[in-house]
Protein backbone atom coordinates (compact mmCIF):
# COMPACT_ATOMS: atom_id res chain seq x y z
CA UNK A 1 0.00 0.00 0.00
CA UNK A 2 1.28 3.39 -0.93
CA UNK A 3 0.15 6.63 1.15
CA UNK A 4 0.91 10.21 0.13
CA UNK A 5 1.26 13.43 1.91
CA UNK A 6 2.03 16.51 1.53
CA UNK A 7 4.98 18.39 3.86
CA UNK A 8 7.60 21.03 3.86
CA UNK A 9 11.44 20.43 4.14
CA UNK A 10 12.59 23.19 6.59
CA UNK A 11 15.79 22.96 8.64
CA UNK A 12 16.79 19.59 8.03
CA UNK A 13 13.58 17.84 9.21
CA UNK A 14 10.06 17.70 7.22
CA UNK A 15 6.91 18.86 8.47
CA UNK A 16 4.20 16.74 7.17
CA UNK A 17 0.49 19.02 6.27
CA UNK A 18 -1.84 16.58 7.77
CA UNK A 19 -1.05 12.93 9.60
CA UNK A 20 -1.36 10.35 7.59
CA UNK A 21 -3.91 7.73 8.41
CA UNK A 22 -3.23 4.10 9.36
CA UNK A 23 0.22 4.14 9.51
CA UNK A 24 2.64 3.38 12.60
CA UNK A 25 5.67 4.76 14.10
CA UNK A 26 8.71 3.30 11.99
CA UNK A 27 7.13 3.30 8.42
CA UNK A 28 9.87 3.46 6.16
CA UNK A 29 9.25 6.19 3.53
CA UNK A 30 10.77 7.55 0.26
CA UNK A 31 11.19 11.21 -0.23
CA UNK A 32 10.45 12.82 -3.20
CA UNK A 33 11.72 16.99 -3.64
CA UNK A 34 9.74 18.90 -6.00
CA UNK A 35 10.74 21.78 -8.05
CA UNK A 36 9.26 24.38 -6.81
CA UNK A 37 9.87 26.91 -9.44
CA UNK A 38 7.53 29.33 -10.52
CA UNK A 39 5.50 28.51 -13.56
CA UNK A 40 6.01 30.16 -16.78
CA UNK A 41 2.43 30.89 -18.16
CA UNK A 42 3.64 31.82 -21.09
CA UNK A 43 5.60 29.03 -22.20
CA UNK A 44 2.47 27.49 -21.77
CA UNK A 45 0.48 29.53 -24.07
CA UNK A 46 -1.27 31.39 -21.37
CA UNK A 47 -2.08 35.31 -22.19
CA UNK A 48 -3.03 37.69 -19.48
CA UNK A 49 -6.03 37.59 -20.92
CA UNK A 50 -6.31 33.63 -19.96
CA UNK A 51 -4.93 34.46 -16.87
CA UNK A 52 -6.97 37.13 -15.79
CA UNK A 53 -10.20 34.96 -17.06
CA UNK A 54 -8.96 32.05 -15.10
CA UNK A 55 -8.35 33.69 -12.02
CA UNK A 56 -11.61 35.36 -11.98
CA UNK A 57 -13.02 31.57 -12.44
CA UNK A 58 -11.12 30.77 -9.89
CA UNK A 59 -12.21 33.07 -7.67
CA UNK A 60 -15.08 31.29 -5.83
CA UNK A 61 -12.68 29.15 -3.74
CA UNK A 62 -11.01 32.13 -2.70
CA UNK A 63 -13.00 31.68 0.77
CA UNK A 64 -11.16 28.29 0.93
CA UNK A 65 -7.93 29.18 0.07
CA UNK A 66 -7.92 31.75 2.53
CA UNK A 67 -8.69 29.80 5.29
CA UNK A 68 -6.60 29.18 8.64
CA UNK A 69 -5.81 25.62 7.92
CA UNK A 70 -4.73 27.16 4.25
CA UNK A 71 -2.10 28.49 6.05
CA UNK A 72 0.22 25.53 6.20
CA UNK A 73 1.15 25.77 2.67
CA UNK A 74 2.18 29.07 2.75
CA UNK A 75 5.57 28.84 4.38
CA UNK A 76 7.69 27.15 1.32
CA UNK A 77 10.65 28.37 1.06
CA UNK A 78 11.09 31.32 -1.68
CA UNK A 79 13.67 30.81 -3.93
CA UNK A 80 16.37 33.72 -4.75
Amino acid sequence: MLTSVQGVYRKGKIQLTQKPKNISDETVVIVTFLDSQPIDLRKRGITKTKARKLRAQLATFAEDWESPEMSAYDNYPAKA
